[in-house]
């Protein structure tokens, strides 16, 4: 792995996060500009989530085809122009094609650069690539507060941003070549697209992903009204609570990315979901708010690594041939849980009580390893011959129930 091809792919994962700092901080702003109501923005978020589900898909498909290079050449790209479009916004409905556009670039751009990494990073740099995306999300806001602070019109931070982004697309397109095509292995008769998704394993693994984003978004989208209402925490503490979970999420990846190629995958991978299990209980329990708080800590500690080390070895339950479309598909279910469950939970908390969250997050935390556990029972079958040697461990998760690996 080329080191400049490394660090174009972390700076892909914190453009990635970029657009999300932005409308947070901003939206109260453009809402004033376009003269609409707050709750306006939704229809942003559903564009922006339409297009980045389908190219998340979509991309999958493409990899072999135009290259890893050329696909994230092409959606750096049209997300930059889709943040010039939010700056040259004359209205609200300008924005929302503007979104979807953004959403089709960042689907792509994750799910493109996930089976690329899955195939050619190993457990350490695959954690660190996704940490990078969690230090997008904090440049984010920092960004446009400085703008809106220095006095200066919020587009300008969308102007700041669409022009990094179209650097970094001209950096793929000089650099296209060097990432090459990502084929099958020679021993693997190419698959088609139909043959991937008969899979029932890759079905599970959707589901997983989308149970995995649904605890990771449902505690940090919640954690301050449960704090604040159902423990008593005040608002100020409560707010430095939930910053110190996305803070945990950051340093989790970053830490443990250095330690799972020396402890094993997939003995990482169970280890911290029950971790996110323990935490989740502590969560649930009735106490005083430091003790919830706590537990949302375990949570995201433990919950930083599952996402990139789930993504790292696909391939070993669902054979070379099939990683690329399918890691796709558990881009696109990660998205759609994330976006419907803590919708759901918030249903739930509204009729239930705010104090059922812990009790929500335990239920798929055990919900999670129960599907992880089912992977590897259906990923079982096929033998080395079969689906190849996985970078970031020894030998495919089916015949390594121990969890030992080694960097590739």
């Amino acid at each position: 792995m080329r080191t400049s091809l490394l660090v174009l792919a972390y700076f892909a994962f914190i453009s990635l996060g970029l657009p999300d700092g932005l409308l947070g901080v901003g939206w109260p702003f453009m809402a004033g500009t376009f003269d609409v109501p707050t709750e306006s923005v939704g229809y942003l978020l559903v564009a922006a989530t339409t297009g980045y589900l389908t190219s998340s898909v979509a991309a999958g498909f493409l990899l072999g085809r135009v290259g890893v290079g050329w696909l994230l050449a092409g959606s750096t790209a049209a997300t930059s122009l889709a943040l010039a479009g939010y700056a040259l916004a004359p209205s609200l409905w300008f924005v929302v094609p503007c979104a979807l556009l953004g959403g089709f670039g960042g689907g792509a751009i994750d799910a493109g650069l996930n089976a690329y990494a899955a195939a050619n990073f190993n457990a350490r740099h695959m954690n660190w690539l996704h940490a990078c995306f969690g230090l997008g999300v904090a440049i984010g806001p920092l960004i446009m507060t400085s703008v809106i602070s220095g006095g200066s019109p919020w587009r300008l931070g969308y102007v700041l941003v669409a022009t990094a982004q179209l650097a970094l697309s001209i950096s793929f397109v000089v650099r296209a070549r060097s990432w090459g095509r990502a084929p099958a292995p020679v021993h693997e008769t190419p698959q088609r697209g139909r043959d991937t998704l008969k899979l029932p394993v890759v079905w599970v693994q959707v589901v997983a992903f989308g149970v995995y984003v649904a605890v990771e978004a449902g505690a940090g989208l919640w954690a301050f009204l449960l704090l604040t209402e159902g423990r008593g925490v005040s608002d100020a503490v409560a707010g430095v609570c939930v910053s110190g979970y996305w803070a945990m999420l950051f340093l989790g990846r970053v830490v443990q990315g250095a330690v799972a190629d020396r402890i094993g995958v997939n003995r990482v991978i169970v280890g911290c979901m029950t971790g996110m299990a323990a935490g989740a209980f502590l969560v649930a329990l009735p106490g005083p708010g430091w003790l919830a708080a706590t537990g949302l800590g375990i949570i995201g500690f433990a919950a930083a690594p599952v996402f990139p080390l789930l993504t790292l070895t696909t391939a070993a339950r669902v054979g070379a041939a099939h990683a690329d479309r399918a890691i796709g598909l558990q881009i696109a279910g990660a998205g759609l849980g994330g976006a419907l469950v803590p919708t759901a939970i918030g249903v739930l908390l509204a009729r239930a009580g705010v104090n059922v969250l812990g009790s929500a997050l335990l239920a798929l935390a055990l919900l999670l390893l129960m599907l992880y556990w089912l992977t590897l029972r259906m990923s079982a079958g096929p033998s080395r011959d079969q689906i190849g040697p996985v970078p970031g461990t020894a030998v495919p998760v089916g015949e390594a129930p121990d969890g030992a690996g080694s960097s590739s």
